[in-house]
C-alpha cells in the first residue's frame, strides 16, 4: 500500500471516529434529560470538562497559544454567543423530537453555510449549489412530514434555528479568524460557551451538580465522547485527507445518531425518514464536492 493510500485510510478512519463521537450527542442528551439533568447543567459541565481536556492535550503537544487582543475577544464571543446558542437550541430540540430527526435537521447547516457565504461573502451561486439546497430542503420536508408525532413543529423550528445559528457561527469564524489555528480557536470557544451556561444556569436556578454515578457518567461521556474526542480526531483526519473529503466523510454523523437512537432509545426509522435523510446528506455531499 502506498504512503498516500495509508494516509487516506487512517484519515478517513479518524474522521469516521469523529462523526461517530459527535453522533452520540443527541442520544446522550436524551438520556441526560430522562435522568433529570437540566440543559444548563449538561452544557455547563460539557464545556467545562471539554475545555480542561482540550487545554491539557494542546498544552502537552506544545500547541496551546493563547489568543490576545481582538482575536481573543472574537474567539470568546463566538463561543459565548454562537456556539452556546446553537448547543442550547440543539438540546431544546431534543425535548420535542427524536435524536435521529434532530441529527438530520441540524445537518442542513453545511448547505446553509454555502447560502450565507454567497450572500455575505460574495461567493458564486452555481447550479450545483442550487441543486444541493433543493435536495436538502426536499429531504427536510420528507423527514418532518413523514412522522408528525416525531416531528413536532416547535422542534422543527428550533433545530432549523440551530442549523442557521451554526452556519452563521462557521461563516463568522472563517471571516473573522482566518489566520488562527482551528484547534486554538476551539480552545477559546469552549470556555466562552461554558461561561454562558454557568451564568445562565446560576441566574435561573437551573444549574446543579450531578449527584449520582450515572449522572456523572452521562455528563463525562457528553464532554469526552461527544465533544473532546471528536474534535481531536476530526482535526487529525483533516490533516491527512483535506477539508473537502473530511466534510463528506462527516456526513456519517446523523446516520450514527439515527441508528443509535433506534438501538438505545427505540426510536422509529421509517422508509420515508431514510429517503429524506439521504436527500439531506446528498445535498451536503453535492455542496462539498463542488467546493473541491
Amino acid at each position: 500500500m502506498s504512503r498516500v493510500g495509508a494516509m487516506d485510510r487512517v484519515g478517513t478512519a479518524l474522521v469516521l471516529v469523529s462523526a461517530a463521537g459527535f453522533g452520540t450527542l443527541g442520544v446522550l442528551g436524551e438520556l441526560a434529560a430522562a435522568a433529570g439533568l437540566s440543559i444548563p447543567t449538561v452544557l455547563t459541565f460539557r464545556f467545562l470538562l471539554a475545555t480542561l481536556v482540550v487545554w491539557l492535550v494542546l498544552g502537552a503537544r506544545g500547541r496551546l497559544h493563547p489568543l490576545r487582543g481582538r482575536a481573543l475577544a472574537v474567539g470568546i464571543a463566538l463561543g459565548a454567543v454562537g456556539y452556546a446558542a446553537m448547543s442550547g437550541l440543539f438540546f431544546w430540540g431534543l425535548e420535542f423530537m427524536t435524536a435521529g430527526l434532530v441529527g438530520i435537521l441540524l445537518y442542513t447547516y453545511p448547505v446553509i453555510v454555502v447560502g450565507v457565504a454567497a450572500m455575505r461573502l460574495g461567493e458564486p451561486v452555481t447550479r450545483r449549489t442550487v441543486g444541493a439546497l433543493g435536495a436538502a430542503l426536499a429531504g427536510v420536508a420528507l423527514v418532518t412530514g413523514a412522522d408528525p408525532a416525531g416531528a413536532d413543529p416547535r422542534g422543527i423550528a428550533i433545530v432549523l434555528g440551530a442549523a442557521v445559528v451554526y452556519a452563521g457561527y462557521i461563516t463568522a469564524s472563517r471571516s473573522a479568524l482566518a489566520t488562527v489555528d482551528p484547534q486554538v480557536l476551539t480552545a477559546h470557544v469552549l470556555p466562552g460557551a461554558a461561561v454562558t451556561y454557568l451564568a445562565f444556569g446560576t441566574a435561573t436556578g437551573r444549574l446543579a451538580v450531578p449527584t449520582t454515578d450515572y449522572e456523572w457518567a452521562l455528563v463525562v461521556a457528553i464532554a469526552l465522547v461527544a465533544t473532546a474526542l471528536p474534535i481531536f480526531t476530526f482535526f487529525a483526519g483533516l490533516q491527512r485527507i483535506g477539508a473537502s473529503k473530511a466534510s463528506i466523510v462527516s456526513t456519517a454523523e446523523p446516520v450514527v445518531t439515527l441508528l443509535l437512537g433506534a438501538a438505545a432509545l427505540g426510536e422509529p426509522i421509517t422508509p420515508v425518514t431514510v429517503v429524506g435523510g439521504s436527500l439531506v446528506l446528498g445535498g451536503v455531499v453535492l455542496v462539498q464536492t463542488g467546493a473541491e
